[in-house]
């Protein structure tokens, strides 16, 4: 009992206000979920002090001079956003074999196609950046129209019910990405658009892979500790020999879980300061309900069915301290609403409450259409 007060007042220092600006709400999360652009600044602007300049402030992160964020693929092959100071120690980590694997494909997928080789793509990724730093920042329609190569086009499953002609110019930008030769700038539509443009990506430090896989795991358990090895492998998509050299190297401590062997920091299974219970509502795919494999202590079996999706990614949550106490969603007015899967007083559903009514007002009538939607999310959207 002693470890599930423990963990419950741990997640609710994830999920509470408190934070200053977007780098503290990363640094404090380790990075964000960002396959979905809405997730960055509504994780953000559920964690922060005065969120009613959250927009700005991400964007700022972002896209302005100082540029302290950066979105990359990494964990899991998943974007996220993270520290930009640490971005060489999560591509160490995990974004550059994604990397690899993501041009060994690319390849087989261009030979197939068109009969083009790495030479060619070689020329093709050349051009791109020599348009980018001719031009600026730029669109991938925009770098389509630069680039002839980018307008060429493949055949896939040939002679096939399925056959079907594809345009290069997405795998190509991707694969770039990935490799950190180009990376996402301001989109060309609003804060919720993944219309990015595109920049010449800014060169990182080589960090030897063990360290950063060490200094990963070290955030993951300052974090979100205490985690057992299914939980850390999970989160960083590793193998579980790869993950125990990680553990090894930051000596991780045991401590006792229901599910079996839990691991914190060294020093770190001291209790935490008892804090009151606060509401929060979460966006989608937002990291701290995606944060272990193992999710009974904060989030009953029996809710999972109403929250996820068939592929395993969250919907909206409620939280009140350090459990999911329901799921939230927008009318077609923009008005938030929630439903209740697990009442704890009349104090919590106020609390609630209030907080779906500061995000009605703080959205201005945007609508979030979750990219991976869930079965309660669906029903109080129709609503």
């Amino acid at each position: 009992m002693r470890w599930l007060e423990e963990r419950r007042r741990r997640v609710a220092g994830l999920v509470g206000r408190g934070a200053g600006d977007a780098a503290r709400v990363v640094e404090g999360l380790v990075a964000l979920h960002a396959t979905d652009p809405a997730t960055v600044f509504l994780s953000v602007g559920a964690r922060l002090a005065e969120p009613g300049q959250t927009v700005a402030g991400v964007e700022e992160a972002l896209y302005g001079e100082g540029r302290s964020l950066v979105r990359m693929l990494a964990m899991r092959r998943t974007m996220f956003v993270v520290p930009r100071r640490d971005a060489a120690v999560f591509r160490a980590a995990a974004g550059q074999q994604i990397a690899a694997k993501e041009r060994q494909k690319l390849l087989a997928y261009l030979a197939e196609g068109g009969g083009w080789d790495a030479g060619w793509l070689a020329g093709a990724e050349a051009a791109v950046q020599d348009a980018l730093a001719a031009h600026g920042d730029r669109s991938g329609a925009e770098l389509s129209r630069l680039v002839p190569q980018l307008r060429e086009q493949v055949t896939v499953a040939r002679g096939k019910p399925y056959e079907a002609t594809q345009n290069v110019a997405s795998r190509v930008i991707r694969v770039m990405a990935a490799e950190n030769l180009i990376e996402r700038r301001r989109p060309a539509g609003s804060w919720t658009s993944s219309q990015f443009r595109w920049a010449k990506g800014e060169p990182l430090p080589q960090v030897p892979v063990a360290q950063a896989r060490a200094a990963v795991v070290r955030a993951w358990l300052g974090a979100y500790g205490p985690g057992t090895e299914a939980d850390v492998k999970w989160w960083t998509g590793w193998t579980l020999a790869e993950v125990r050299k990680a553990l090894a190297a930051v000596g991780a401590q045991s401590v006792p879980l229901p599910e079996g062997p839990g691991l914190v920091l060294p020093g770190g299974a001291e209790p935490v300061p008892e804090r009151a219970p606060a509401a929060a509502l979460l966006p989608a795919l937002d990291p701290a309900p995606m944060g272990w494999r193992y999710r009974d202590w904060y989030l009953p079996q029996e809710h999972r069915a109403a929250l996820f999706d068939g592929t395993g990614n969250v919907g909206p949550t409620v939280w009140w301290g350090g459990e999911v106490i329901g799921g939230w969603g927008q009318r077609a007015d923009g008005t938030v609403v929630w439903r209740q899967l697990a009442d704890r007083g009349d104090d919590a559903a106020r609390a609630v409450e209030r907080e779906a009514a500061e995000l009605t007002t703080r959205l201005g009538g945007v609508r979030i259409t979750p990219r991976f939607r869930t079965p309660l999310e669906r029903e109080l959207a129709a609503d």
